[in-house]
């Protein structure tokens, strides 16, 4: 059985409980790491309560404290019995009252006592009822913030899930397009390689045509060679006999015209060769266009839908996305790239859009509370058949223009423009000055679809082509 008090199974050292206790020569005990640092500390392997000197670097334990101090550990974290609680731990009383000013359940006698002198009480059941309704009043903050924390982590959740998906679905985009750039660059290599395969063979033809020829005249001077030097050979009637027929034989080779180098004969190696990938490049610039601006996704409203391209923007049934701070509440999307300097311009294509928002606006236009401050817009709208112009300076403008299908934004962030215009006509819509003080984001908002449209590259003359 532990005793009761924890007073004869206190290290002298430490004054904790034993652990690990060992068994000095003088039948002292310590906590084998308390005797271990002691004697560090010392000269001489002593006991710190005696001094006596012990012989052994590592004395033996005590097993049978050791076992004591186990027992009462487990006592003293054994639960107190039902109903202890209840009782005052100096008096044994029942704890009928609460002190208000200490904050903790007393009984009578403590009431009475110089310790709560002057203090103030409550029946206990009516302190608790008070101090229940005070937790009460103090939880529901605490479980809103807690459903905060629950909304905030299932939406991380969402959010975590649509990554993996924009990453899905942007691999697969990139795979594709790259797909067809390979595709490109394969049937342009084996054009290429034909066109110098048919060359090689057209010019190997001519070639093998030219030996055939040129082998044909050397048989028929070697035979012509070989039958004069014969002749010479031959006895004098013999070859004055022969000598005129010789004389003409030979006279007839010597008409021949000499042997001419063939020109245009060799492959034109810096045709197919020279500047191979700036004439590859350039003849893929033709199948190749750039959009000015590239709508974010990551912006768009949950009632718009981006196509695969990032260019063009639509109405469909509202999806379901995770909430981001990036995202308009109005129905529309930002451009993915912002402008604080120099001259941009795009062309938007709205066709029978009936409604619509073109422009740029400070990214700052919404407020984390979702609220929008509209003199950060600088914007033509269409709506219920009328053209209207909203900038800081001018609020709005209803402007006389006729039906539109395209519109031109032109950005000046030096000189603070921003105009509008029809790039079908060259006519000019609207023009409007402010000082831009921060970045400012081509804005769009369409119940129709509306398209950004692409510049084509220019292409470089190729003179080797």
């Amino acid at each position: 059985m532990a005793s009761e008090s924890g007073n004869d199974l206190t290290c002298s050292v430490c004054h904790d409980i034993f652990k690990e206790p060992v068994l000095l020569k003088c039948s002292h005990s310590f906590c084998k790491i308390c005797v271990k640092r002691w004697w560090r500390q010392k000269q001489t392997r002593e006991c710190p309560i005696c001094k006596a000197v012990s012989g052994g670097r590592h004395p033996p334990r005590n097993l049978a404290l050791n076992n004591l101090c186990e027992a009462f550990l487990l006592e003293r974290a054994q639960p107190a019995p039902s109903g202890s609680e209840d009782l005052c731990s100096l008096h044994s009383e029942k704890l009928r009252l609460f002190c208000l000013d200490h904050q903790q359940p007393v009984c009578v006698v403590c009431r009475d006592s110089k310790t709560h002198n002057n203090h103030r009480f409550r029946p206990i059941n009516e302190a608790a009822q008070d101090h229940r309704e005070e937790i009460l009043k103090s939880l529901k903050p605490l479980q809103e913030k807690l459903k905060l924390f629950e909304q905030a982590k299932g939406n991380c959740d969402q959010t975590a899930e649509h990554i993996k998906f924009q990453a899905r679905q942007t691999e697969k985009q990139i795979k594709e397009q790259f797909k067809k750039l390979h595709q490109f660059l394969q049937e342009e290599e084996e054009a290429r390689i034909t066109a110098l395969r048919e060359d090689e063979g057209q010019k190997s033809q001519m070639m093998k045509e030219k030996i055939e020829a040129l082998s044909r005249e050397i048989t028929a001077l070697s035979d012509t060679v070989r039958a004069t030097e014969e002749e010479l050979r031959a006895e004098e009637v013999s070859f004055l006999q022969n000598y005129k027929a010789a004389v003409r034989r030979v006279q007839q080779r010597l008409v021949l015209d000499d042997p001419q180098s063939v020109l245009g004969a060799r492959i034109d190696v810096a045709k197919y060769r020279g500047n191979l990938t700036f004439n590859i490049w350039n003849k893929m610039k033709a199948l190749v266009s750039y959009t000015p601006v590239i709508l974010d996704p990551n912006t768009v409203h949950p009632y718009l839908i981006l196509s695969e391209d990032l260019t063009t923007v639509n109405l469909r049934e509202h999806q379901r996305l995770p909430e981001n701070p990036e995202r308009l509440n109005l129905p529309s999307v930002l451009g993915s790239e912002g402008f604080d300097s120099g001259t941009h311009s795009w062309d938007v294509e709205i066709g029978d859009s009936q409604l619509w928002c073109l422009g740029v606006a400070a990214k700052s236009f919404q407020s984390q509370t979702g609220k929008y401050n509209i003199c950060r817009l600088h914007t033509v709208t269409f709506s219920k058949g009328k053209y209207i112009a909203f900038f800081p300076s001018d609020l709005s403008i209803v402007l006389p223009v006729q039906k539109l299908q395209k519109i031109r934004v032109h950005l000046d962030c030096d000189k603070g423009k921003v105009s509008f215009s029809d790039p079908d006509t060259n006519t000019q819509i609207h023009t409007a000055t402010h000082t831009f003080t921060e970045k400012v984001f081509p804005i769009f908002c369409g119940h129709r679809l509306i398209k950004i449209l692409p510049k084509t590259l220019p292409v470089v003359s190729d003179d080797a082509e």
